[in-house]
């Protein structure tokens, strides 16, 4: 039996794809390496660090400096939040918390990003769930699934009674990793592992019924 749902934040309740990829894209051009889409891709679900590196590719710089440019690229995403409001969150996405809650089903946000609770605070979001887990919770970042189980161990349920809700492989992977039953939305439905995939987050209430 289905007790909780535990959502990634980022492509599931909201989208900052595209603050990600203008501040990546910046630093980028500062520093006169190739970057695009493309690339942007293999970042999603990726930690901020670990994201850099894989900008990084092919060119040497010191560890002061790599920590440098993630606070740089940081405080570029941090200032386009401010264009966020509660606009960014869909009907759908609100109608289906409400009724998960009504239904008695616990909701968490599993995320690696730091920035977790100034986007929930932004989108009018933060006193939606049961509790959250984010990047300043974990040492490792999604595939490895601690921020998960952080989120599981919050709401007080076993992995094996939680969805994991994803729209990246690392997550999809991370929740596999887990124990959790993984759900995936967009890019992630064509990770072979999805228990189930889904097109809108309303399409868990079918699901949660089952």
């Amino acid at each position: 039996m289905i007790k909780g749902v535990i959502f990634d934040l980022d492509g599931v309740i909201l989208s900052t794809d595209d603050f990600h990829y203008q501040a990546w894209k910046k630093l980028a051009d500062r520093l006169n390496i190739p970057f695009n889409r493309e690339k942007n891709n293999r970042l999603r679900g990726v930690s901020r660090m670990a994201s850099l590196e894989i900008i990084l590719e092919g060119h040497q710089y010191s560890e002061e400096e790599k920590v440098s440019f993630a606070e740089e690229k940081n405080n570029t995403y941090r200032e386009l939040l401010n264009n966020l409001t509660p606009d960014f969150v869909g009907i759908d996405v609100r109608d289906t918390l409400d009724e998960l809650k009504n239904k008695g089903i616990k909701i968490a946000i599993g995320s690696s990003s730091k920035n977790t609770k100034l986007i929930l605070s932004r989108v009018g979001l933060i006193n939606a769930f049961d509790a959250i887990a984010d990047g300043t919770d974990i040492k490792n970042s999604k595939p490895d699934p601690e921020v998960f189980l952080i989120a599981a161990k919050r709401i007080g349920l076993d992995p094996k009674d939680c969805i994991v809700v994803e729209d990246a492989f690392a997550g999809i992977d991370a929740a596999v990793a887990g124990g959790f039953i993984p759900v995936a939305i967009g890019d992630a439905c064509a990770h072979k592992k999805a228990a189930y995939k889904i097109d809108a987050l309303s399409d868990l209430l079918k699901i949660v019924g089952d």
